[in-house]
């Protein structure tokens, strides 16, 4: 077999020395991942089981099935120019179906369908189908910008769609075209009325929030979810753009955030952790006018809690979001008569190699040479 590492040793990000406990990127305020180098002894992998060098065992898997979008938001990709994959470099859904299958096999119970923007896929809900008939998959979730949502709710749901997290970044269609470049906001809110007739299906509402753009949004968002009763959750600018224009200046950390809301809306107080990898650090009003929730990942890193990995449109494994090492998994899944043990050998070698932390906070650090949208969010 062909060494599993596509990027050197030397490319991967650094490791932030410090408490290597899973708990301690949950407490609040977070804080960033800190595991020692001396903590990083290989752990081998036990039967059902993905862990790292870090004891982290990872049960969640993000499937990317397309790199293709229909908006072109600032925080994740360029305005024009932009070169999709062609159609026959995506993994096919039987691709896709053999791969969760064995990272089930492994352990994963957790599947979020990205982009891009997944719902550009033809026959997504023929997918959703056929993960969901996985034994051992318990959970299957999609993330949108929810603009071609109305007309496909129906059949995602009847195929077994449990999750799904709509982008909403604002209430202002001159601030929606500002933000994506394109018009449609009346297509998002459309996808989430349309969503909220299947009470069975979780609804979550993601807003990334940008300084000089919808700051001043966040409380008619606030109200929007509070009047509808479902979660909005504010996400930190990431350094993932394709422009490049990320930085500090234009990103709002959420202890800013929850202190603007504490203001307009009364005290937010902490919710317990239901689950301590989950990226969101939850919040209810104490005045009860529901929950808000706070992903930081910037300001503060959940490293030490993360149970993620990524597979991208093209068949690339990624330990981390902001790594910049790869395995090729789509040259297995690709191969006749197929290889199980051979893509277990790059699963479980992707998951040793993972880092303690993202880095972010190095001074050394390097963004991916990938996009948001090329990994899938």
């Amino acid at each position: 077999m062909s060494d599993v590492t596509a990027l050197p040793v030397a490319n991967r990000l650094p490791i932030v020395a410090g408490d290597s406990s899973p708990a301690a990127a949950r407490q609040e305020p977070r804080a960033a991942s800190r595991m020692t180098t001396q903590s990083a002894s290989p752990i081998k992998t036990a039967s059902g089981q993905l862990v790292d060098r870090f004891g982290r065992v990872h049960r969640s898997l993000r499937v990317s099935v397309i790199d293709a979008c229909n908006i072109r938001c600032q925080y994740c990709m360029p305005a024009v120019g932009v070169q999709f994959l062609p159609r026959e470099h995506l993994l096919s859904f039987d691709h896709i179906e053999r791969f969760v299958r064995t990272a089930v096999a492994l352990g994963i119970s957790k599947v979020r369908l990205t982009g891009g923007e997944p719902l550009l896929r033809p026959e997504l809900h023929s997918l959703v189908a056929r993960l969901r008939a996985i034994d051992g998959l318990q959970q299957l979730a999609l993330t949108t910008n929810g603009m071609l949502l109305d007309n496909q709710i129906d059949s995602l749901v009847s195929a077994g769609l449990q999750r799904i997290n709509i982008s909403l970044d604002t209430l202002s269609e001159p601030t929606f075209r500002q933000l994506t470049r394109r018009e449609g906001l009346d297509r998002v809110l459309a996808g989430i009325e349309a969503t909220r007739r299947f009470p069975q299906l979780e609804l979550r509402l993601n807003s990334l929030v940008l300084r000089d753009v919808n700051l001043d949004d966040i409380y008619d968002l606030v109200d929007f979810a509070q009047q509808r009763q479902c979660t909005l959750r504010f996400i930190e600018f990431m350094p993932l753009d394709s422009d490049r224009q990320w930085s500090q200046a234009r990103m709002v950390r959420g202890d800013e955030l929850r202190g603007l809301l504490a203001e307009r809306f009364g005290p937010l107080l902490r919710c317990a952790d239901a689950d301590p990898s989950q990226p969101s650090s939850d919040y209810q009003f104490a005045s009860g006018g529901g929950r808000v929730g706070f992903i930081d990942s910037v300001s503060q890193p959940f490293c030490a809690g993360c149970d993620r990995l990524r597979l991208t449109a093209d068949g690339k494994l990624r330990n981390c979001l902001f790594g910049r090492d790869e395995w090729d998994v789509g040259e297995v899944l690709r191969k006749e008569p197929f290889d199980s043990r051979a893509l277990q050998a790059l699963l479980c070698a992707g998951t040793l190699a993972k880092h303690a932390a993202h880095g972010i906070d190095a001074p050394d650090f390097r963004p991916p040479e990938r996009a948001m949208y090329q990994i899938g969010g």
